[in-house]
């Protein structure tokens, strides 16, 4: 057994402090008085002080260590500032095909409304595909709606809205999933060793910051095989729990599929790495006029505007009975539900769990 001894300095445990701390092989196990052993290996704190580490609930790690990949837009204060960094990029790699940034200021531009043209200004020649800070929306030029044969013909998508100028032409604001998946299944897949070193990335910045677990709100197959490959090549370097997404479209078809993807993660044998978890998303966001509230919006960012409110993802009780088909896998539920008619919507489908399950 190898033993740590962390003393001279304070040390929080969670319930209140001491003064020395003993770990052997990994764990905690003894406090204070009952601490002090001759054989272990000390650490002076040299007046310091000591806690446990944290644990984010919701988090996206992969597509956060990603945006280090592409172009450096998160910091920009202005659109300008945006269509500069991605020429910069863009000039830097004249062999990428797409060029594939995250994650833009939605409140840099009115209503949220970013125009193609700007980007073509910038880069006319290939495709390119911004992600807001929301990651509900993205900001694409005229290249990438070309690509995705996104006209002015295209009707709204369940689930998802496509914004026009005056004139009738597709502006290149994508809202929510049923929009955004039209400009995403024709983007080609990143390298997977690109995916996997940007785990290490997330991993580097949140040990910087004393958080050594998170649970990745926000993942769908192609990222489950990511980080089972990461896991099986020992590039985790930190606790991760998948919380699968739960598509209404697809959701009878997903539900069989989720007991196998955990059997996946396990079967990459790496005890940092768990699969215990869907993620439901009841409605979308406030900054899209797309969280579902129970009286209407009023500052008039959409067509419909003074009867508009928001969008709600799962019909009736559609939540609710997904969410019993999840509980009864042994699989935990989590539902990002922002707008008060979906936290209504939420709270009802776990009660419902409640009743029916126990």
């Amino acid at each position: 057994m190898s033993s740590t001894l962390f003393t001279g300095g304070t040390i929080w445990t969670g319930d209140g402090d001491t003064d020395a701390l003993l770990v052997t092989d990994g764990v905690v196990t003894a406090t204070g008085r009952a601490a002090q052993r001759d054989d272990a290996q000390v650490v002076d704190l040299d007046g310091g002080f000591l806690m446990p580490s944290f644990g984010d609930g919701h988090a996206h790690p992969l597509y956060g260590g990603l945006e280090a990949v592409g172009p450096a837009v998160r910091s920009c204060g202005s659109v300008d500032e945006i269509v500069t960094a991605v020429r910069r990029y863009a000039d830097a790699h004249p062999d990428e095909e797409w060029i594939v940034g995250a994650s833009y200021d939605g409140s840099l531009a009115p209503h949220g409304l970013f125009d193609a043209r700007w980007l073509d200004a910038a880069v006319p020649d290939r495709p390119v595909v911004l992600r807001a800070w929301d990651y509900h929306t993205l900001w694409c030029n005229s290249a990438a709606l070309q690509r995705a044969g996104i006209t002015a013909d295209t009707p709204d998508p369940p689930l998802g809205e496509i914004p026009h100028r005056e004139d009738g032409s597709v502006l290149g604001t994508l809202r929510e999933w049923g929009a955004t998946d039209l400009m995403m299944r024709v983007m080609p897949a990143r390298d997977e060793q690109v995916r996997i070193a940007a785990l290490g990335t997330a991993a580097d910045y949140y040990a910087a910051r004393g958080v050594t677990w998170v649970q990745d709100a926000w993942v769908e197959p192609a990222d489950v095989e990511t980080y089972a490959a990461a896991a099986r090549q020992d590039a985790l370097r930190m606790r991760f729990n998948l919380a699968l997404y739960a598509d209404p479209r697809h959701f009878d078809e997903q539900v069989t599929q989720f007991a196998e993807q955990r059997r996946r993660v396990e079967a990459a044998g790496n005890a940092l790495l768990t699969a215990h978890t869907v993620k439901f998303f009841a409605d979308g966001v406030v900054e899209n006029e797309t969280g579902a509230l129970l009286a209407p919006y009023c500052s008039g960012l959409h067509s419909h505007s003074g009867d508009n409110r928001g969008m709600r993802n799962w019909e009736g009780d559609a939540l609710a009975e997904a969410a019993c088909r999840v509980d009864e896998l042994g699989l935990q539920i989590h539902i990002h539900a922002i707008g008060d008619a979906a936290v209504r919507q939420a709270l009802d489908a776990i009660d419902e769990v409640v009743r029916r399950n126990g």
